[in-house]
């Protein structure tokens, strides 16, 4: 377990920080900036779950996801190379098949999209889209992060694109089961 008994170092004034492994990088690495982007995800689905009222499934879904993104920033802020001499926290396939087993059981519910939906309904629902869309930005950077020719686990990736769709799923749900999503109408402002 973490244990936090100063909250400020001053490690940090001068624009480093420490990975995981000690190894001391910018605060603006790419590795810091995708770890980063998961943990502004979280602070987003909190807010969301505040929203959760008598949605007791999601917001017992988003409440795992809150700590499953702690465990996968500790997977991101741990390079793979060289490895740790402790057994590092990685995200595992088995989460991933559980966001996708979820996304089925809440899309089960919900008639076929015959529109793109626009952030909004419901309150839940628009800060889970809003949280979506930071989870569109924390996969992008974990890619951005291998194409720097950093090693990340796949899972990872993996995990952060099906949240994204997780998240979707749910603002639907979250908007009386799609009745109220509020509809994308082309060139209806011209």
């Amino acid at each position: 377990m973490v244990v936090l008994n100063r909250i400020y170092t001053k490690t940090g004034d001068a624009g480093q920080t420490r990975l995981a492994s000690g190894a001391p990088v910018s605060k603006t690495d790419p590795r810091v900036a995708a770890y980063g982007a998961v943990d502004e995800l979280n602070a987003v689905i909190g807010v969301a779950r505040l929203h959760s009222g008598q949605n007791d499934r999601i917001d017992a879904m988003l409440g795992r996801i809150q700590n499953e993104l702690f465990d996968l920033g500790a997977d991101l802020a741990t390079p793979l190379d060289p490895p740790p001499k402790w057994e590092a926290l990685r995200i595992l396939d088995g989460q991933v098949e559980r966001l996708e087993q979820e996304i089925d059981w809440m899309n089960e519910s919900l008639k076929a999209l015959d529109s793109f939906i626009l952030p909004g309904g419901s309150a839940l629902s628009a800060h889970l889209h809003l949280a979506r869309t930071v989870c569109r930005r924390a996969e992008r950077g974990a890619v951005r992060l291998m194409e720097a020719g950093e090693a990340v686990t796949p899972a990872a990736v993996r995990y952060l694109n099906r949240l994204s769709d997780h998240l979707f799923v749910a603002a639907r749900r979250a908007n009386a089961n799609g009745a109220d999503d509020v509809k994308w109408v082309p060139g209806a402002t011209r």
